[in-house]
């Protein structure tokens, strides 16, 4: 019996949407990085980007749990003297939601080659409308999928 190798060819790549709507940070991010990197196909590989397409809506209405949105801190350094500068999650959940969703997923892909390739298929929206219903097909993922 041989071992079973996936060929580049053989992938079959589909559109998944998740509704954002009163869900955890953490939840969706999980649930977008197990999608983006294929771990929900049989035929997923560690070496090859089987993953899918994830569209995340309504990123504006999601939620944190505890304290995290005052006490979570995002910090930057600008390489000047005195340039160290740190945002609250709460803020940066008013201004920029798709970054927050955007970085939360971004620290479950794997840290290597295919990082970029699965980050490039992971589309996040402000509202509830996106340029890519004809991609999608009618169901959408909820908190019991």
């Amino acid at each position: 019996m041989k071992t079973y190798s996936v060929k580049v060819s053989e992938i079959k790549r589909e559109w998944h949407v998740i509704d954002a709507s009163n869900r955890v940070l953490g939840n969706i991010a999980t649930e977008a990085a197990k999608l983006l990197m294929g771990k929900h196909k049989p035929i997923f590989s560690r070496h090859l980007d089987t993953g899918d397409f994830v569209i995340i809506i309504h990123a504006d209405k999601l939620c944190v749990t505890g304290n995290k949105a005052k006490q979570k801190l995002y910090y930057r350094h600008s390489g000047y003297a005195g340039g160290f500068k740190s945002v609250s999650l709460e803020k940066i959940l008013k201004t920029k939601p798709t970054w927050a969703v955007e970085h939360a997923v971004k620290g479950m892909l794997p840290n290597n080659r295919l990082r970029k390739s699965m980050m490039q298929k992971l589309k996040v929206y402000v509202g509830g409308a996106h340029p890519h219903l004809s991609q999608t097909k009618i169901s959408t993922m909820s908190p019991g999928n």
